[in-house]
């Protein structure tokens, strides 16, 4: 298991390089790359601490965002009322799925017609919806609170995030990189995490499907932010290449 000393170390070398031509094309190249460059697997990065640092790449300037984790909203139960107030038939099959990304800017489009937002209100992001007709069968909007996002933040970067940029050029398999720039960053901050979702930063990716049985069944809600703002979702962050 590689060390964030070595890895530090080795980025640094990767760096002097130059550009390298992808190991995969499409968007998950730059992953793959960076991984076969280290000879590291997926997560198997041990931290200062001990504890698993996660390793993301990403290329400068590309639009394309980063999910950060995948959590279901609360309480019990509100993904069956989800899928059953706002749900639409799945094509070629009998079952209802709910496949939409909200923000907290503007109400979506679902159906044709007004559809989702979510909104911050005290350490809380709830999903609003038309005529709150999941409010009223659940006894309140369906949320997240501040302790369950920063506990799902915290599964998921135990250690923190090293996070790597590179210039790229070209595109498919002839895609080059140059891994130029590296951050860690640790502690999660919800206040930082609710303003980049006020500002439309954030968005939040909706998966809910169903099983034969009717139950839905979470494909992970997922938090997706812009790369250029990943950092900020963190409290401490330092440049290390």
């Amino acid at each position: 298991m590689k060390t964030y000393e070595s890895l530090v170390n080795e980025l640094k070398k990767i760096k002097d390089i130059g550009f390298v031509k992808t190991h995969r094309s499409g968007n998950t190249g730059i992953g793959k790359t960076l991984e076969d460059l280290l000879g590291i697997e997926e997560n198997n990065i041990a931290g200062p601490d001990v504890e698993m640092i996660e390793l993301k790449a990403a290329r400068k300037g590309s639009p394309s965002m980063l999910t950060l984790f995948t959590k279901s909203p609360l309480p019990y139960g509100c993904n069956s009322v989800l899928l059953n107030e706002y749900g639409y038939p799945k094509p070629n099959t009998n079952k209802k799925h709910l496949h939409t990304t909200i923000n907290a800017v503007s109400f979506n489009t679902l159906k044709g017609g007004k559809g989702l937002k979510a909104a911050i209100c005290d350490d809380k992001i709830e999903i609003l919806g038309p005529n709150n007709n999941a409010a009223k069968i659940l006894g309140c909007n369906p949320y997240w609170d501040k302790e369950s996002l920063q506990k799902q933040f915290e599964k998921k970067y135990p250690g923190g995030l090293l996070y790597v940029k590179a210039d790229a050029r070209g595109s498919g398999k002839n895609e080059e990189f140059h891994f130029n720039e590296a951050w860690i960053m640790h502690d999660f901050s919800f206040s930082n995490f609710t303003k980049l979702l006020q500002d439309g930063h954030l968005l939040i990716d909706i998966r809910i499907g169903q099983y034969s049985d009717g139950s839905p069944h979470d494909h992970g809600t997922g938090f997706r932010v812009k790369p250029d703002k990943l950092d900020l979702c963190f409290s401490i962050r330092k440049q290390v290449l």
